[in-house]
This record gives structure tokens, C-alpha cells and sequence, in this order.
């Protein structure tokens, strides 16, 4: 099919021709009109030069024409680029089975949901009948009488009296003739069939009455009075109602696609639009797809899915529907012009949700995937809790600390897992795991506790750095990827359970004056070396900058959790660098999805999730079931025990014992020599110290090691150190500021 603008371009091309031909030839119509035909079927442009025009051959030959443009788009055959075959092996193929039927566990869902359903239509009106029975009854009266009252219009051939009324007003005699003998007919016919039946009707009566049983005589009344209420009940009143209401939404069509794109107010959209073209190439039906409908298809050459995105408020004002009903993705293993426009049948915050499969029954291994939230199309999603380090971030009030709180209740009915939960913003959010199962547990920002926790993450590190070395000394064929599995984490003597780290508003612990710089270096290298160890930290806050989530631990965080944010920093700091350019945006969402939220982790793909919503009482009860398992199998300790933690080594000052083993006459000193002169100092304490534990251990406090120089044997050997008015200065400005506060 030609497009309009060919037509143009082709006078354009000639008028052209003929303003540059100063000789005036005559242009011949027969050529022009062969040159348009052929223009049609050739995808070669007419303004562009032919291949006559353009030197292939290297001979170096210019063109006649030295203004002319080269031609680049050299024509094809057919027979170039894949063939049938290699079209075939790249074609992509439909599942001929729906994803939702090969799901066991969609199909459950969906089973149980329809037999609910029917169940609970059965419930409501079963215990409604006698109150429908009683209606009927009250309204059979006034079904006789209409019942009489039609009985007898029908058989007076009340339904042609209007013709025969409208042939009198014409005084048309033949024509009222003719009505009045078919009525006729028709009167004696009607009165002889109502005769027959009164007899039959009333003989079925007194035979019933006299031979049939009582509750056949009953059945049949009851039937009779039950019609003739049904025949006197009102249009307006109907005596059976609704069990269920069933939303309504409009289907969705490709007309209505187009519209709603076309509203958009992009360029490339409205241009194709404006001349006849749809704007948006469907590359599959449009189908039923879940509760909701789906669409795909093509955008516009640099049009992309960002675009759509970016405008979903307008892209719901342009179909009509709520705005948590629509949601345009992206596909990944697509280009980024590839749109994916599912349109749900309600709100996605306002559906109702499945029941939670933990929330009454069940354990978990956390070396598994465990649901914990349903997408747009109500299907659970899961998510995986080892071998990763998660980082949750939201405004305040969107449900953060409550998903913070599930994914903990998830940990919990894994009977091996240790819990350590914090709840910094004290409010006792996290206090129904804590109490009930938690190793160790902690609420509020105040001096004790935060000491608390610095203590119990400096025994998590010396857990690390034992946990290395325990996996190391593994033989190869019981620990081949030098890395906790399930089997290893059940055998209790080597101590390799999973241990699952909750902190809320985490931004208090690395923001804090004097710990903060320690807190950061415990906290990313449980984040980079823990996940490998069976080690799991999970830091959710309300302020995902990079003061509150150090960097360091946001960029090494493999699952990330993002609930509605403000901004494109936010988004990305907790996301990943990027994300809010390839679409991946928390910011479309409003103030009332909550607990809705971007989930990247379980796959490459950005996916949203609705997390399942458990409140406080459901918590309790949550706890109270894992506790329980802890209690048959003797994992329970800690916290949940009243037991305190006892400490791992005496209270020591590691600035001032090293000032203790350096005079002041050594101004430089190897580390070697320090942790040897501190290792008989406290032996309980310093036993076991290398360099590198030194050098790790002091530069929370701000102090790096440097190169000293010494002279051995004539030669001057350089090794890492410390200076020790580096740590002179440290302690008088950790005092200074104590003194401060």
C-alpha cells in the first residue's frame, strides 16, 4: 500500500528537475509515471541517488552529478539474511498451556478462590430461604391475580385490539372485517384451550389431594404458591439477592489503547495518528490475562516504555480507569520501544488479597523460595532469603517496617535460623519476633542500646571471620562451592545455621557520632562476605541517601525492596544506580499503595509486588508457631530466653592499651610489634591479632596504617604501622567531644 506522501515527494522531485534544467526539457509523463510505480514497490527513496550514482567498483569515477547524494541503501535480494530455518529457530512461541495452568500452586489458588465463591453464594442464600419462602408467599396473591388477569387477556385477544382500534379510526370496514373474524377464531380457540386446561388443572388437583402422599401435597402447593409469588413479585424489589458483587470493568480494546495513547501528548504518537496510522503496533491479541486485561505491542520508532511511564496518571485519565489499575511495563529481553500494558479489573491496592500460604501453617527453609506477595495479576511472588543482603526503603507511613517485619516472620519459621532484630525507631514494631524467638533483640536509639547492638556486630564479625574458616577447612565434597547450603546448615556441630539480621531506621546506627564509622565497616562486610556464610542482613530506612545507606552497602545489597519514594536518588539508592532511567520508578506510586512496592532480586527483573499484610495480632500468633518449633527442636536461645549476652572478652581501650605498649620515644611503630606487645598485655583479649586485625580495628576510629621504614641488617626494610601521635590526637579528640556532649 503507497502512503500519501509519495505523491508529493514525487512532484517534489520533478518540479525540482525541472527548475534545475536550464535547457527546459520537457519532462515526459509516461517515464514519470513508471518512476512512481517502481518508487512504490522499491524501498530505495526517489530523492536518492541510484546505484549508478554511487562509486562501488573503487574505480574512483565521480558522479555527473557532484551535489548528489551517495546511496548507502544498496538493494538486497530477497534470499539475504536468515532463511525459513533460521527464522524459525528464533521465533518466539507462545505456551500453548497458560502460565497460571502449569503453576500447582496458581491453580490451587484459583481453584479455592471459585470454590469459595460458590460456597459462599450457597451459605447466603441457604440461610436466607425462609425469609425468600416467606416473600413468595406474601406475594402469591398478587401473582393470581395477574396470573387470572393475563389468563383472561389472552383469551379476549387483548393483544390486537389496538390494530382493530387503529382500523375503525382509518374507517377501513374490510380491514376491521378481516380483524374481528380472526379475533373471533382465535376468542373460541383460547376459551377451549383454557377450558381443557381448568379441567385438567383442577382434576390433577383432587387426584392429588385424595391418592398422593402429604409431603408430595405439600411440595406441590408449596411449588404453586412459590410461582405465583414469583409472578406478583416487583421490577424494583427483587426477592433474591446478590451474594457476591461482581466488579464490573470495561473491556479493554484497541481502540481504547489508542486513545489513551494518543492522549499522551507525544510527538511521535499524535504525528502517526494524524495521518491515519495508529501509532502503536499490537504484536499479540489482547487477552484475558489474570483479574485484568494485557496488551502488547510496538511503540513508535524513539518512543520508549520510560515515556509511557513517566506518564501513567495521563495514561489512566486516557482509559478511563483507576490509577492503580493500570501499569505499563517493560519487557527486558526486548527493546526498550516494546510496551506491555496490563490494565487490572481493580485497584491494585484495594483488591482483595489471597490468604498469606505461613500466615496458619507451615515452615520454611530459607535455602527455598517463599512466597510473600502477590504481583498486579494477584499470582504470589517469591523471594529467597540466603545467600543475599537486602535493603528496604520507603517515605515514612508506606509499610516499610511491616515488610521488614514479614520477611523477619519468614526467617522465623526456618526453626534453624538465629535472629537478631533492631528496631530503631523504638516504637516496638519488631517486638512480636523479638520477644518471641530473636537471639537478640533491641528497641530505641539511647546510649544502652546502641551499645548493645555495636556489641552484638563485632560478635557477628568474629562469627564471620569463624564461619570462613570453619567452610574452608570443609572437605571439597561436603562443601564444594565453599559456600552454606541447607545440608551443612542442619548439621548443628559445625555451627553454620543461618543467622538473619533485622535492622529498622538503620540511618540511626550509621549516622551515629562516635560509632557510626564502625557500624559502616561491620555492616558492609556482613553485606559482602555474609551472604556466603549463611550470614543475612536486611537494613531498612526512611531515608535512603547516602548518608543513611552508605554507599558501600546499597551497591553491594543483592535484594532491594522500594516502596513509594520522592525522588530519582532515592530511587536509585536503594534500586540501583540507573533504574530510574530504564523505568524502574517507585516514584509513580501514590500515597495509597501502601505496602506496594519495586522487588529486584529474585531474577534480573524488576517486578512489583503487593506484600502480604500481616498485623500485629497475625505477628504474635506468627511467632507464637515459630517459637514453638524452636522450643521441639532446641534452637531457641537468647533474647527469646531472658537470656543477656554475655561478654565475649573484657571492656578494654584499644587506643589507650597501645599507647600503654608504645612509649613515647617510639614515634613509629610496625604493626607486628604492636599486636605482639598487645597480645601479652591482655592475652584474652589481643591473642590471635594480626596486622590486618589491628589495621581493620582502627580505622573505624579514623586512624590508617603507614608505611615505617627500619633499618635490619644494613637494608632498610618497609612495613605498614601506625603513628603513635596519630593516636594521641584520636583520643583527645574522642574525649574532647565526650566532654562536649
Amino acid at each position: 500500500m503507497k502512503h500519501p506522501d509519495d505523491d508529493h515527494e514525487l512532484f517534489t522531485r520533478l518540479e525540482a528537475e525541472m527548475t534545475a534544467d536550464s535547457a527546459g526539457e520537457v519532462v515526459d509523463l509516461d517515464k514519470a509515471r513508471s518512476a512512481r510505480d517502481r518508487s512504490a514497490d522499491s524501498p530505495t527513496r526517489l530523492d536518492t541517488p541510484g546505484p549508478a550514482d554511487f562509486d562501488t567498483t573503487g574505480s574512483g569515477a565521480e558522479s555527473a552529478d557532484p551535489t548528489a547524494r551517495p546511496n548507502v541503501d544498496v538493494p538486497t535480494p530477497k534470499s539475504a539474511g536468515p532463511g525459513y530455518l533460521g527464522r524459525l529457530l528464533g521465533a518466539k512461541r507462545r505456551p500453548v498451556v497458560p502460565p497460571w495452568l502449569r503453576s500447582t500452586e496458581e491453580l490451587k489458588t484459583a481453584a479455592s478462590w471459585v470454590a469459595r465463591h460458590y460456597a459462599h453464594a450457597t451459605g447466603y442464600h441457604a440461610l436466607r430461604s425462609p425469609v425468600y419462602a416467606a416473600r413468595l408467599t406474601l406475594q402469591a396473591p398478587v401473582g393470581a391475580a395477574r396470573f387470572v388477569g393475563g389468563t383472561l387477556r389472552w383469551m379476549a385477544d387483548r393483544e390486537g385490539e389496538p390494530v382493530r382500534l387503529a382500523a375503525v379510526r382509518a374507517e377501513d370496514a374490510e380491514r376491521y372485517l378481516k380483524l374481528s373474524r380472526q379475533r373471533d377464531g382465535r376468542v373460541r380457540l383460547r376459551t377451549l384451550v383454557t377450558v381443557l386446561a381448568l379441567f385438567v388443572g383442577v382434576g390433577s388437583a383432587l387426584a392429588i389431594y385424595v391418592l398422593a402422599p402429604g409431603w408430595l401435597q405439600a411440595l406441590s402447593v408449596g411449588a404453586v404458591t412459590l410461582a405465583l409469588g414469583a409472578a406478583g413479585r416487583k421490577a424494583d424489589d427483587p426477592v433474591i439477592h446478590r451474594a457476591v458483587e461482581l466488579p464490573k470493568a470495561t473491556k479493554l480494546t484497541s481502540d481504547i489503547v489508542l486513545r489513551a495513547l494518543g492522549s499522551l501528548g507525544i510527538s511521535p504518537i499524535n504525528r502517526a495518528q494524524a495521518v491515519g496510522r495508529d501509532g502503536f503496533e499490537f504484536t499479540a491479541p489482547i487477552t484475558r490475562d489474570g483479574p485484568g486485561w494485557r496488551a502488547e505491542g510496538n511503540l513508535p520508532h524513539g518512543v520508549t516504555v520510560t515515556d509511557i511511564i513517566e506518564r501513567r496518571e495521563r495514561l489512566a485519565s486516557g482509559l478511563r480507569r483507576p490509577l492503580g489499575c493500570v501499569w505499563p511495563e517493560a519487557v527486558p529481553d526486548e527493546h526498550t520501544g516494546h510496551l506491555v500494558l496490563w490494565v487490572g479489573d481493580q485497584d491494585m491496592s484495594k483488591a482483595k488479597k489471597p490468604t498469606w500460604p505461613l500466615a496458619k501453617s507451615g515452615t520454611v527453609d530459607l535455602f527455598k523460595p517463599v512466597a510473600y506477595g502477590t504481583d498486579q495479576r494477584g499470582r504470589w511472588v517469591e523471594v529467597t532469603l540466603m545467600y543475599i543482603a537486602g535493603v528496604i526503603g520507603a517515605i515514612p507511613r508506606m509499610g516499610k517496617t511491616f515488610l521488614l517485619r514479614l520477611l523477619l516472620l519468614i526467617a522465623a519459621l526456618d526453626p534453624r535460623a538465629e535472629l537478631h532484630t533492631y528496631d530503631m525507631k523504638g516504637t516496638g514494631d519488631l517486638d512480636p519476633v523479638g520477644d518471641a524467638v530473636s537471639h537478640r533483640h533491641g528497641a530505641g536509639d539511647d546510649d544502652e542500646t546502641l551499645t548493645y547492638v555495636l556489641a552484638d556486630l563485632r560478635e557477628l564479625r568474629e562469627e564471620l571471620r569463624r564461619r570462613t574458616k570453619a567452610i574452608r577447612s570443609l572437605p571439597r565434597d561436603v562443601c564444594p562451592e565453599s559456600k552454606v547450603t541447607s545440608e551443612l546448615a542442619s548439621k548443628r556441630s559445625l555451627g553454620l545455621h543461618p543467622i538473619v539480621v533485622g535492622v529498622d531506621e538503620c540511618q540511626v546506627l550509621f549516622e551515629h557520632p562516635e560509632h557510626g564509622k564502625e557500624f559502616e565497616e561491620i555492616c558492609t562486610d556482613l553485606v559482602k562476605r555474609g551472604p556466603a556464610t549463611g550470614i543475612v542482613l536486611l537494613l531498612a530506612t526512611q531515608r535512603p541517601d547516602a548518608k543513611a545507606l552508605p554507599t558501600g552497602i546499597s551497591a553491594n545489597a543483592s535484594a532491594r525492596w522500594c516502596l513509594k519514594v520522592m525522588g530519582q536518588l532515592e530511587n536509585d539508592m536503594v534500586l540501583g544506580t540507573s533504574a530510574y532511567k530504564r523505568g524502574v520508578r517507585a516514584t509513580m506510586f501514590t500515597w495509597g499503595d501502601k505496602g506496594i512496592h519495586y522487588f529486584v532480586g529474585e531474577g534480573a527483573d524488576a517486578r512489583i509486588v503487593s506484600s502480604a499484610f500481616i498485623d500485629a495480632p497475625t505477628a504474635d500468633a506468627i511467632a507464637g508457631r515459630a517459637r514453638v518449633g524452636r522450643e521441639r527442636a532446641g534452637t531457641l536461645s537468647g533474647h527469646a530466653l531472658g537470656e543477656a549476652p554475655e561478654p565475649t572478652a573484657p571492656a578494654y581501650d584499644l587506643l589507650a592499651d597501645i599507647l600503654a605498649v608504645v612509649p613515647a620515644g617510639e614515634a613509629k611503630v610496625w604493626s607486628e610489634t604492636i599486636v605482639t606487645r598487645l597480645a601479652e598485655l591482655r592475652p584474652d583479649v589481643y591473642d590471635g591479632w594480626e596486622p590486618e586485625t589491628l589495621a581493620a580495628a582502627l580505622k573505624p576510629r579514623g586512624i590508617s596504617t603507614i608505611q615505617v621504614g627500619r633499618r635490619q641488617g644494613g637494608k632498610v626494610v618497609n612495613r605498614r604501622g601506625i603513628d603513635r601521635s596519630h593516636i594521641t590526637t584520636a583520643i583527645a579528640e574522642r574525649d574532647g567531644n565526650r566532654d562536649a556532649g
